[in-house]
């Protein structure tokens, strides 16, 4: 068999391994767990105060830290176990699931379309990668972080030197699907973005304005 007519065969059994995988990923990763986790605890709807997210630093804004330490660790887990049940069917199925993990928790069909900023699952679709490049972005958060004391431009700058570091070490695939990840995370801080241009962004231990 010639081997165009092997890859007429192959070319669409592989791309629904990677569909299913993205939707996998999609529904793991739209698992609003702040919003569960805060309703279970009796807190309420976490979308009514603060910045209306349903991420960590929104949780914490409840006064209850252990609830927001285990909302950010549940959101990066849910995009690392998307990325390894994708990985079962190949690397390409592997970057549909986190791909699909990351829409799902900032666009999850169940709240409308409306979920988080993404920052922790990023990290999660990162580790569950090349989780080298998950130590690299906590590393450059941290740094950013206590230089700036600003949550939102730590995120900002060290999602795009995840970017340059896949870049850097010739995964090129991983850069691509990164580089799409961090224009849409860029996206959903864009009034942080503002903010910070206008000199009005929220310090970390700062009382909160609404980001």
């Amino acid at each position: 068999m010639p081997a165009s007519e092997d890859w007429s065969a192959v070319l669409p059994f592989m791309l629904g391994l990677c569909l299913f995988s993205f939707v996998v990923g999609y529904l793991l990763g739209s698992i609003p767990f702040g919003l569960i986790l805060t309703k279970l605890s009796g807190g309420g709807d976490v979308r009514k105060i603060g910045s209306g997210n349903i991420g960590a630093t929104n949780v914490l804004r409840t006064g209850n830290k252990p609830l927001a330490a285990l909302t950010l660790l549940l959101d990066v887990l849910k995009g690392t176990a998307a990325v390894l049940i994708g990985a079962q069917f190949g690397p390409a199925a592997a970057v549909a699931a986190g791909l699909g993990a990351f829409l799902g928790h900032l666009f999850p069909v169940w709240l409308g379309f409306r979920g988080g900023k993404g920052v922790a699952t990023f990290i999660g679709v990162a580790l569950g990668l090349y989780w080298p490049a998950a130590v690299a972005f906590c590393v450059v958060w941290l740094l950013v972080a206590v230089t700036t004391r600003y949550s939102s431009l730590s995120a900002l700058v060290a999602s795009a030197a995840t970017v340059c570091a896949f870049a850097v070490t010739g995964r090129w695939w991983l850069a691509a699907l990164f580089f799409v990840l961090t224009i849409l995370l860029y996206v959903r801080h864009a009034a942080n973005i503002e903010r910070l241009m206008k000199g009005q962004e929220t310090r970390i231990g700062q009382s909160k304005q609404g980001s």
